[in-house]
């Protein structure tokens, strides 16, 4: 047996509940990972409301994990590895990290190496995964361009400010409330712009060409206000929901979108995070280069109010969940 959150269907966050539950067993292809830790996504809150058509009921949650193989039948990690779990129906089409312990596909599981603690790892893998697919698969600025992050004191906001500016791209980000831009510039944004729904303006200020692409986190609400502040031949890759609204009504695309400008989108998986990016980017933060923008810490008995404080976005920056007590390392 095992210690799980099981969502029996949508509800408020005091619908997960905790529950033992038997201990998943792998089949062919397929990777049981003790869990240490597993960060907290927009889309694990959707699928809690009951938003979208993906997923069915009862659940347990979480589209990735962070822990060690205990057994691959297939052959594919030894045990002890530590490795990263994401995406693929996690926590929809088949239960996900919400546990003590969860299988995988092999081809949803990434190997690591790493002395840092577990609420770091925990933190990373579906962040980072976004922020670099978003960035060079929906972006894909030019060396020296520029860089508009709408949304970016979420935590894929936050990581996009420090991939960015490893790639020398000079980086406006927004927020609505003005208590949090030194928390982006902190990160490393060049420019923190207060998001009142209008930012085109402001951002044409700095760049009066206007940028050469932007990632909208935002969603819907606020797309076609980024995609004005977006210079001709830039990209704008629309990637979240942080609004939770997802769609454009009455949708008229040469009115929509300014003239050369490009619209795209990004929603990828684990094969869109390559190995060595993942290994290289926990190096880079164990060597204190970059920082993981970890905004709160909780204990999976905590998991009701680390869910109420993503719901009311009190927390700026990544929230971790740890699995029995597990701050360090295997």
């Amino acid at each position: 047996m095992m210690r799980a959150v099981v969502l029996d269907g949508p509800g408020a966050p005091d619908a997960l509940k905790m529950r033992d539950v038997p201990r998943p067993v792998p089949k062919p292809g397929w990777v049981l990972v003790k869990v240490h830790a597993f960060g907290l996504n927009r889309s694990e809150l959707h699928f809690r409301q009951g938003l979208g058509s993906f997923g069915s009921f009862p659940r347990i949650p979480g589209i990735e994990a962070t822990g060690v193989v205990v057994d691959a039948p297939g052959g594919e990690f030894p045990a002890g590895t530590q490795v990263a779990a994401l995406m693929g129906g996690m926590g929809r089409e088949f239960d996900g990290g919400y546990a003590e312990y969860v299988t995988v596909p092999a081809l949803n599981v990434i190997p690591f190496m790493s002395t840092l603690g577990w609420a770091t790892l925990g933190a990373v893998p579906e962040m980072l995964q976004t922020a670099h697919g978003s960035l060079t698969v929906g972006v894909n600025p030019a060396p020296g361009s520029s860089l508009l992050i709408r949304g970016g004191t979420s935590s894929i906001g936050l990581a996009l400010i420090v991939l960015a500016k490893r790639r020398g791209l000079t980086v406006l980000a927004t927020t609505r409330n003005p208590n949090k831009a030194q928390a982006l510039l902190d990160t490393g944004a060049d420019h923190a712009i207060i998001d009142n729904g209008n930012v085109a303006e402001d951002v044409r200020m700095i760049f009066p060409e206007g940028v050469g692409g932007a990632v909208e986190l935002v969603g819907t609400p606020t797309l076609q206000d980024t995609l004005r502040a977006t210079a001709v031949h830039g990209t704008v890759c629309f990637t979240g929901m942080l609004s939770d609204e997802w769609t454009v009504p009455d949708f008229y695309p040469i009115d929509y979108i300014p003239n050369g400008v490009r619209l795209t989108a990004y929603s990828g998986g684990a094969e869109d995070l390559p190995q060595a990016v993942f290994q290289e980017f926990l190096d880079a933060v164990e060597a204190g280069d970059v920082r993981a923008p970890i905004g709160k810490v909780y204990p999976l008995e905590d998991i009701v109010q680390a869910h109420q404080d993503m719901e009311d976005g009190s927390v700026t920056g990544k929230l971790v969940v740890t699995v029995n007590g597990h701050p360090g390392v295997a």
